[in-house]
C-alpha cells in the first residue's frame, strides 16, 4: 500500500461520525440558529425604535409642547416607527417560537443515533495512531 497525504475514501462508512436524523430533527438546528439570530436582531431593532422614539419625544418636549396632546404633529411622532415596531415583535415572536419548537424537537433526538453512528468495539489510542 502507497502512503500518500491526500485525502483517502473511508475504508467502512460505520465509522464516520454523523448524526443521520430524519423529518424535523434534520432541520431543527439550523432552525434554531436563524430564529436565534432573528431574534437578536429583532431585539436590537425594538431598542433602537424605543431610543429613536424618546429621542423624538425629548426634541418635541423642549419647546413646551407634551407628545401626548392631541395635535397632528404629536401623532405622527408617536407613530413614526409604529409599522417597525409592530413588525419587529411579530417576527421577534414567530423566531422565539421556532427556537422553542427546535430546541424540543433535539430535546427529544438527543439519544436517537442515526446508522453512522454505531460502536464497532474498536479501542484506538495515541500508540495506534502514530503507528508505533
Amino acid at each position: 500500500m502507497e502512503d500518500s497525504a491526500g485525502p483517502q475514501p473511508p475504508a467502512d462508512d460505520r465509522n464516520i461520525d454523523r448524526h443521520e436524523h430524519t423529518g424535523l430533527a434534520k432541520y431543527a438546528r439550523p432552525a434554531l440558529i436563524a430564529a436565534a439570530a432573528i431574534a437578536v436582531v429583532c431585539l436590537a431593532l425594538l431598542v433602537i425604535i424605543f431610543f429613536l422614539d424618546s429621542f423624538n419625544a425629548t426634541v418635541y418636549s423642549v419647546g413646551g409642547k407634551n407628545i401626548q396632546d392631541a395635535t397632528e404633529e404629536a401623532r405622527q411622532i408617536r407613530e413614526s416607527y409604529s409599522a417597525v415596531r409592530t413588525g419587529g415583535l411579530v417576527f421577534l415572536i414567530a423566531s422565539l417560537a421556532t427556537a422553542l419548537a427546535a430546541a424540543v424537537v433535539l430535546y427529544r433526538n438527543r439519544n436517537v443515533k442515526g446508522d453512522g453512528d454505531t460502536d464497532d468495539g474498536d479501542d484506538v489510542d495515541f500508540e495506534d495512531l502514530a503507528g508505533q
